[in-house]
């Protein structure tokens, strides 16, 4: 079964193709039965309907290749919930030999264009750091430049500057010197509270000749529209002004005694304003910030230098003292940044921590961007920016704004939740279930900010009874309808039908032939790290070795008590070394990351598609030798040869490993000699690869280019499987050969694959 195919006409994965009809033998297949969804998924051969969809009266699912049409009645059977429902008159005139598109056999992916009387273009609201030396404010000067020239014209800007306090710069440029609010950084101010600091309040009389469909001057005049939030035409040559003007913060700095820094003031003030003007549209807060928030609301760290920011040490033992209240606080900026459709963007430029961890909800549930990079003016960060403000081919930009996204499914299953860069939305249905996984007790969630990479993973629970059992064969249908809107103000529903089949056991051969391991390890890794949040790693990584003992037993074939004969089939083989990888991945280990670089993987994981996704689980090698072309190698430690280059792919960095032989080499300067054109060629091409795995993704990974034995090489030795280790005694005959070629030694505790995978078998076949 080709499941990139489907991946390609559908934009879904499934962990199982086939799902066992009964609620017992459901269980027995010890895996998760989910689905990971694409919904801004570049699908070509997708069509663009000009009018609304047709929705069925008992379900809300949508009318779609799969359902009954009665041409004689003008009536259809919803495949969904098996209600009948009346066509539309305009749609009388369809037969057989005249059908819309949205029956087309070929067309289970369809998009539709909602009518929209307010078209209104997103806004971005800029929230920039100016505790910050002056080369690092220029810097980050420069990038908000690139920013603005990467726009469309018609979409809104605004611009709030934080230090010690919070100042709100207006935009309209109708004043001859520029006008800005200074509000105090120590506080929380709320959506009303902006408006009456701000000016946005009118008066009892002028309230009173206030008419709400043709307005007044007078609230024009006032409004937050035509003062802080205007369209980049109108306000670059303001705004360029003001940036270029820009000082660093003026508050005093003692000695030994970090920046005033009220970030969490900032993002308030700044979500006080959008949910005035902006409320309901598409809108982005972009907070460039260059250190951790010392002052206010969403503190995160003291002034005093001497006190260190929280490591996964102190968190484990709940002793930071910040840690709780910048959470509940950022918590509760999320969800009013989520209530009016708004998302948080993080763009952290600093060597130090800047409170992502704390953050981290708020950016998940708003679906917002977070880059990470050593300071403003780095190459990666440029680019990161630009890629993320890429436009498509008609020129609206590739991000997607206020998403809903709904799931409906036949009477037979339930929704047990979802997990990704989503808020849930309180929409009941009989579909829920009781089970949650996620974001669970709702069958619609909010996408305030998405991309056409960002995955949406949702699992599933069967329900029906084993007394009552289904047909072998007969198929079953999920839905998956996002509704979003585009940079130009366009209001699209992309609605997706898929058709599954039932089988009578867990033990049909249907079950492994459906089998998508690499789906099935994202579902699993996405339920780890949301648990992560709750539980402590050592329990889940007994959750993940029970679960895969488990499957191991279900799909193995093999002679009881006797571990050489355990053998899994074809469909299931790479499963193991994906959680194998997961478990020794910063996703579940913290060691040697601070709780900012963990939650950033974290946030990575719950969103990217599935590729991406196992790439931050088990990334690709690929070695480069005169010997050949470039081939995929084994993730092991004895891949490491003299005369190889080693290319790693983990998504969040690119590693090109030069073998000894080569290091020596190159520093020799052969590569400059006319006789060795060939390796000169040999030394490029992995580096022109590692350029272009960057280019294609946002952030952009960091490059390390290292040599073997030097300090940089740990990049790749801690991704290999440690089969040669300090520790290693006895060696089966496979690892002697593998070793043969020269590889290296990894000084570690930790098991390798052959180990792991010897105890799996033991324990899958025991008795």
């Amino acid at each position: 079964m080709d499941f990139a195919a489907y991946e390609n006409r559908e934009g879904v994965r499934m962990s199982f193709n086939a799902w066992p009809c009964s609620r017992i033998e459901a269980t027995r297949i010890v895996l998760p039965t989910g689905a990971l969804v694409t919904p801004g998924k570049s699908i070509p051969e997708m069509p663009v309907l000009p009018y609304e969809p047709v929705v069925c009266e008992g379900c809300q699912g949508v009318l779609n290749p799969h359902c009954m049409v009665d041409y004689a009645r003008k009536s259809w059977r919803c495949c969904l919930c098996d209600c009948m429902n009346n066509l539309p008159r305009n749609y009388h005139e369809i037969n057989p030999q005249n059908l819309p598109a949205e029956l087309f056999p070929t067309y289970t992916t369809v998009e539709y264009t909602m009518t929209n009387k307010n078209v209104k273009a997103p806004c971005f609201m800029i929230v920039l750091d100016t505790a910050c030396p002056r080369e690092e404010l220029q810097d980050a000067k420069d990038s908000i430049g690139q920013l603005l020239a990467l726009l469309p014209e018609e979409c809104y800007v605004g611009l709030i500057t934080f230090g010690a306090t919070v100042t709100v710069h207006e935009l309209s440029g109708t004043s001859p010197l520029p006008r800005s609010y200074v509000l105090r950084g120590t506080k929380d101010v709320t959506q009303e509270k902006v408006k009456k600091l701000l000016g946005l309040e009118l008066t009892a009389q002028e309230y009173a000749t206030y008419d709400k469909n043709t307005g007044s001057q007078v609230a024009n005049e006032l409004s937050a529209k035509s003062r802080f939030l205007l369209p980049v035409s109108e306000c670059e040559f303001v705004l360029s002004n003001i940036l270029e003007d820009l000082q660093p913060d003026c508050f005093p700095r003692e000695k030994g005694q970090r920046p005033y820094r009220a970030t969490g003031a900032a993002i308030a003030v700044a979500s006080g304003v959008l949910a005035e003007a902006h409320s309901a549209q598409g809108a982005r807060v972009m907070v460039f910030t260059t250190g951790p928030c010392t002052v206010g609301p969403g503190t995160i760290v003291g002034r005093d230098a001497e006190e260190d920011l929280r490591s996964h040490r102190d968190l484990d033992k709940n002793s930071a003292k910040h840690f709780k209240d910048a959470t509940k606080f950022y918590n509760s900026m999320g969800i009013r940044l989520a209530t009016s459709s708004h998302a948080l963007d993080v763009f952290a430029c600093s060597l130090d921590q800047v409170g992502l961890a704390e953050m981290k909800l708020a950016v998940d549930q708003t679906g917002g961007q977070v880059i990470l990079a050593e300071q403003v003016g780095a190459e990666n960060f440029r680019k990161s920016l630009r890629k993320m403000f890429a436009r498509r081919e008609d020129g609206t930009l590739e991000m997607l704004f206020n998403g809903t996204f709904s799931a409906f499914c036949t009477p037979h299953v339930m929704v047990q939740g979802c997990i990704g860069p989503v808020s849930a939305l309180a929409v009941k249905s009989k579909s829920i279930s009781e089970n949650e996984v996620g974001l669970g007790q709702t069958t619609s969630w909010r996408m305030c900010a998405f991309t056409p990479s960002t995955s949406i993973a949702v699992y599933y629970e069967i329900v029906n009874q084993h007394s009552n059992p289904l047909p072998h064969g007969q198929p079953f249908y999920l839905q998956f309808c996002c509704r979003y809107k585009l940079s130009t103000g366009e209001i699209r529903l992309r609605c997706t039908t898929v058709a599954r089949r039932w089988v009578e056991s867990s033990a049909a051969p249907e079950i492994i032939g459906g089998f998508d391991q690499e789906a099935c390890a994202v579902l699993m890794a996405r339920v780890a790290t949301f648990r992560t949040e709750n539980e402590e790693a050592f329990d889940l990584l007994r959750w993940l070795d029970r679960t895969l003992i488990r499957a191991g037993t279900k799909f193995g074939e093999y002679r009881k008590d006797e571990p050489e004969t355990f053998r899994l089939p074809p469909n299931v083989a790479i499963y193991p070394q994906f959680m194998f990888n997961l478990r020794r991945s910063p996703f579940l280990q913290t060691a040697n990351n601070s709780p900012d670089e963990t939650a950033f993987y974290r946030l990575a994981l719950g969103r990217e598609s599935v590729l991406n996704c196992l790439l931050m689980i088990q990334p690709t090698l690929t070695m480069y030798s005169m010997n050949g072309p470039p081939q995929p190698t084994m993730l092991d430690v004895t891949s490491i040869t003299p005369d190889t280059i080693l290319l790693l792919d983990g998504y969040f960095f690119v590693v090109v490993h030069s073998g000894t032989t080569i290091a020596q080499w190159r520093k020799a300067n052969y590569q400059d000699l006319p006789d060795y054109a060939h390796f000169k060629q040999l030394l490029a091409q992995p580096v022109g690869d590692a350029h272009q795995l960057a280019e294609s993704r946002c952030p952009t990974p960091r490059l390390v280019e290292c040599d073997q034995g030097g300090s940089q090489a740990r990049f790749l030795l801690a991704k290999l499987n440690p089969s040669n280790t300090h520790q290693t005694q006895h060696q089966s005959g496979w690892e002697q050969q593998q070793n043969f070629g020269g590889g290296e030694i990894i000084f570690t505790d930790d098991i390798s694959l052959s180990v792991f995978m010897q105890h799996l078998a033991k324990l899958a076949v025991a008795s």
